[in-house]
């Protein structure tokens, strides 16, 4: 695993620079990829950034069994009915039978069940909620990010260790966030059985009413407070909050918020000390990332986002997949993804068989501001696999037919 770590450091900052290889002669291996392009533009213009560098060093170091790797793009309109029929479309018109993408939870489950139904291999990149390698599992369907469940535990060591019985929670109102909500009570109340959950405030997505929720939060008086808020929703409450003193002496654990793209836009304004998961870029001091840093700077002259690292890995795993595979048939697909084992900028992981979902972890930390600007500090990364449930409790979560 070493050696693989050092080959991924050395090739990264090669991959751009060398000749193009003899995959630019050949037939594509085409992949379609659908996303919410214009609905969240913050995460996903670094995503597709990532996208773009991992197919240039995939196709400049000569391809996937021969071929060059091409990705098909869709915009899926950020809602589920947009999306089935834009899969459906690559999958009928384009002749594809690889699909890769989605943004929201809600989208990644349409495309999800799509996949089961039409048996199609689908990589989903960065919906968050657990039923999509639980209880709507299936088959054909992977996916790469931390899942709600594993965001959660990841925050939990430090939510326990805060000793707080009183919590308000606050959530988008759709799959990501009930899912979300729903494992921060279940882990809690395993943990502290004496906690009680004093208010739930659950805006609609993107129609956040910050007087009125955060007011809602004080009136109840917590200890503390778990957010699942992000992007601009998030930004309205951390202001609205801040100007009512509402954070002052409580606790506050907050998925997500130390991901540049949510946490850069609160500038000065960050709630300093808040416990989050994300992505401190600029003080990851490993070979793999370093590398893709370096790679990735060079090519488009800014600073990666966590979406630029899903992305990113998003190719590098199709690619690795196929290679294993030997082919693009399904069912190859299906077998090679079961246990894939690859490098990432944030070092080692793989699928696991049992449930399709990857054990790409995350960075821990706390929000602080530094020279006017929010940075995470006291960060940890924590592995995927250390907050997976075992293969019994997974067997209990996943459709029997599976």
């Amino acid at each position: 695993m070493k050696m693989g770590r050092v080959l991924f450091a050395a090739l990264a900052g090669t991959f751009l620079a060398a000749p193009f290889g003899p995959a630019s002669a050949q037939q594509s291996i085409r992949v379609g990829e659908l996303n919410s392009y214009k609905a969240q533009p913050a995460f996903l213009e670094p995503y597709k950034k990532g996208l773009d560098l991992a197919v240039e060093e995939v196709n400049a170091a000569g391809g996937v069994l021969g071929k060059r790797l091409e990705l098909v793009s869709r915009d899926d309109g950020g809602n589920p009915g947009d999306a089935v029929r834009v899969a459906e479309e690559l999958v009928t018109r384009e002749s594809l039978n690889m699909l890769a993408g989605t943004f929201l939870s809600n989208v990644g489950l349409a495309v999800t069940e799509f996949a089961g139904k039409n048996k199609v291999f689908f990589l989903a990149a960065e919906p968050l909620t657990d039923k999509i390698t639980w209880q709507n599992g299936n088959r054909y369907t992977f996916r790469l990010r931390s899942s709600t469940y594993m965001q959660v535990a990841m925050l939990m060591p430090d939510i326990v260790a805060a000793k707080k019985k009183r919590w308000a929670l606050v959530y988008p109102n759709f799959e990501y966030g009930q899912a979300s909500a729903a494992a921060f009570k279940e882990l809690l109340k395993s943990k502290q059985p004496d906690v009680e959950f004093v208010t739930e405030q659950a805006p609609p997505l993107g129609k956040l009413d910050a007087g009125a929720v955060v007011q809602a939060i004080d009136d109840a008086k917590p200890d503390a407070i778990f957010n699942v808020l992000f992007g601009p929703d998030l930004a309205k409450f951390v202001r609205e909050g801040n100007t009512r003193g509402v954070f002052k002496d409580r606790f506050v654990a907050s998925q997500l918020s130390g991901e540049p793209e949510y946490l850069d836009p609160l500038k000065d304004e960050a709630p300093v000390g808040w416990v989050v998961t994300g992505y401190p870029w600029y003080a990851i001091d490993t070979p793999e990332h370093k590398a893709f840093l370096s790679a990735y700077q060079k090519r488009f002259n800014d600073y990666p986002r966590l979406g630029s690292v899903v992305g990113y890995v998003t190719v590098k795993s199709l690619a690795a997949g196929i290679a294993k595979a030997g082919s693009t048939e399904t069912e190859k697909l299906i077998a090679a993804f079961s246990g894939l084992k690859l490098d990432g900028p944030f070092g080692p992981f793989s699928y696991r068989a049992i449930d399709h979902q990857a054990t790409m972890g995350a960075y821990v930390g706390k929000i602080a501001v530094k020279d006017g600007k929010p940075i995470m500090v006291d960060f940890k990364y924590v592995d995927g696999a250390s907050v997976l449930p075992s293969d019994a409790e997974v067997k209990k979560l996943r459709p029997a037919t599976d």
